[in-house]
């Protein structure tokens, strides 16, 4: 079976051009197909606060109404993903920029308001595996950005770790699959203040541990959700952490059973 990485990038790594291209160095020699997606949530809040928009966020998470879905729109889809796509092109790797409107890869329904309303934000419904694995059999590298459709015409917001997951599990029946998720820390950490601190395994019954000890918590916790629903869905390898930490294998892996 053929191999596939997924790599996940966001946080500060979208804006060191030092962490970025060293990603994007290693990115290119690894052996396999590749899937890039990545977020821009930082520069996304930048813009908007530089045309007077303010951004609104809870537990992590953003509230997109109209006002923001065009800036994410112009920053995911545009400057991010064109910026990813030449770079990649820059060393020989035949990239794609795609949202999930692009070739109807990936469909979504706005989220159900149940206690917040997090307007235009997109939970995924469908990955077109068939056309996917089309364009990675046509030796094309997929960058994806945060952005998914209805099929009917309406943009999503959509987090980007949900996006590598749902991508893992719809290609790991195909592929021999591992999702890297990219962020600011090396890895899960015991103590944020300590970069040593990382977590070398998480599996269901820690991971719970750590949650009622407070220890992970916020946006880390729908970060760790999605590792573990690739990991219980044919996936073969999660891991998460900084550009070096995931280089030099020192990152937090996800296992299914302690």
């Amino acid at each position: 079976m053929k191999q596939l990485k997924i790599l996940k990038i966001g946080g500060k790594v979208l804006e060191s051009e030092q962490q970025l291209n060293d990603l994007l160095d290693a990115f290119v020699s690894w052996d396999g197909w590749k899937i890039l997606v990545h977020g821009g949530g930082k520069a996304a809040t930048k813009l908007a606060t530089q045309l007077g928009i303010k951004a609104q966020m809870i537990d992590g998470r953003r509230i997109t109404d109209e006002a923001m879905l065009e800036i994410v729109t112009m920053v995911y889809a545009g400057q991010i993903n064109k910026k990813i796509v030449a770079e990649l092109q820059k060393r020989n790797c035949n990239a794609l920029g795609l949202s999930g409107a692009d070739g109807n890869l990936i469909k979504a329904h706005k989220r159900v308001v149940r206690t917040i309303d997090y307007g235009y934000a997109g939970d995924i419904d469908a990955v077109d595996t068939e056309r996917l694995t089309q364009l990675l059999e046509l030796g094309f590298t997929p960058v994806f950005c945060a952005l998914t459709h209805d099929g009917n015409g309406q943009i999503l917001n959509t987090n980007a770790d949900t996006i590598s997951s749902a991508l893992g599990v719809a290609l790991a029946p195909y592929y021999q699959t591992e999702i890297l998720y990219c962020f600011d820390k090396a890895g899960v950490l015991t103590n944020p203040k300590e970069e040593d601190s990382v977590i070398p395994e998480l599996h269901p019954d820690n991971f719970e541990s750590y949650k009622q000890r407070g220890i992970i918590s916020d946006g880390m916790i729908a970060k760790l959700e999605n590792a573990f629903a690739a990991i219980d869905q044919q996936v073969d390898r999660v891991r998460l952490g900084s550009v070096y930490s995931l280089l030099n294998n020192s990152d937090t892996k996800i296992v299914k059973n302690s």
